[in-house]
């Protein structure tokens, strides 16, 4: 029996370090394997359940020929024990977790984001301001999983669209009001500087964008001044505004900029790019329900958009 002038006062608990080496002793029934799963030595072990005894003044363990066997007393300290550290663990998780920043994360293309998205963002930041709210704008076409993004809004033919759609896209002729001035007839454009996108993989005709319109308007022979090229559909937007040539407009992209007059129509005519705007999620969005509400935003600002 351990001295009498080692136990613990009554009411006062053993240190935790000495009750972590009892629960892995009792369960595994054995100094040695308690040691390894603890990354102690077996003699720390057994000096640690030598301090708990001591300090409760009974025996925990019967020290039998190469084995171990609890006591009545170690038994019911190890359920005890057991339960308090599971309780623990459980506790720690949610504190951890309540604590975790609260965050959305979203790929998308530049244009997309620099014209539809970002002027909006403030409406859903202004409902849900303790969510953090990251957008990767590129071209690049990323794995949701394995970037461990929960979103994209994906540009694509509306035949291989995967989630929910957005929108539907078309696409028309724009320019700064004093450019539409000059435009008094189709062959004036002959006149004017084409504003389009260069592809930084080659893989699309530099006039890619604005053909749907050329071939609607029979006019895929069209020859204009001159070109200005760009890699970002939004600079091409911004040039346009500057009254530096005239730009295929997406629809609705640049609506706003069109209903504020910062962008005109000369030609009143649309035609459909049958390409479109779609929500893709990945798998940890489904554990993420802030992700499912800027999900459901998106949704909503699209349909409120159209309705506009």
């Amino acid at each position: 029996m351990p001295p009498e002038n080692a136990k613990t006062p009554a009411g006062e608990l053993p240190p935790l370090e000495l009750l972590r080496s009892f629960e892995a002793a009792a369960r595994r029934l054995s100094f040695t394997l308690a040691a390894g799963e603890l990354h102690l030595t077996q003699s720390a072990v057994s000096r640690k359940i030598q301090q708990l005894e001591a300090s409760l003044g009974v025996l925990l363990f019967e020290r039998r020929h190469r084995a171990l066997a609890l006591t009545e007393a170690g038994g019911v300290l190890q359920r005890a024990v057991t339960d308090s550290l599971e309780r623990l663990r459980d506790a720690t998780a949610r504190v951890r977790a309540s604590a975790a920043p609260r965050q959305v994360s979203i790929t998308t293309t530049p244009g997309f984001a620099s014209l539809w998205l970002i002027p909006k963002l403030a409406r859903f930041t202004s409902t849900h301001p303790q969510v953090d709210v990251r957008v990767s704008a590129t071209l690049d076409v990323l794995d949701l999983d394995v970037s461990r993004l929960d979103l994209a809004v994906r540009f694509v033919p509306i035949g291989r669209g995967v989630g929910p759609a957005l929108f539907e896209e078309s696409v028309i002729p724009l320019c700064a009001p004093q450019v539409a001035a000059s435009l008094r007839e189709l062959s004036d454009f002959s006149k004017l500087t084409l504003l389009t996108i260069e592809y930084p993989d080659h893989s699309e005709a530099p006039t890619a964008d604005w053909e749907p319109w050329l071939k609607v308007m029979v006019l895929e022979d069209l020859r204009m001044k001159s070109t200005l090229r760009f890699s970002q559909y939004a600079d091409a937007v911004a040039a346009a505004v500057a009254g530096q040539g005239v730009v295929i407009g997406r629809l609705p992209l640049l609506r706003e900029l069109v209903r504020d007059g910062r962008l005109v129509a000369p030609l009143g005519e649309g035609a459909a790019s049958h390409r479109g705007y779609f929500i893709e999620t990945s798998r940890r969005a489904a554990g993420n329900r802030d992700a499912q509400d800027f999900a459901q935003w998106l949704r909503d600002e699209a349909e409120a958009a159209q309705r506009a």
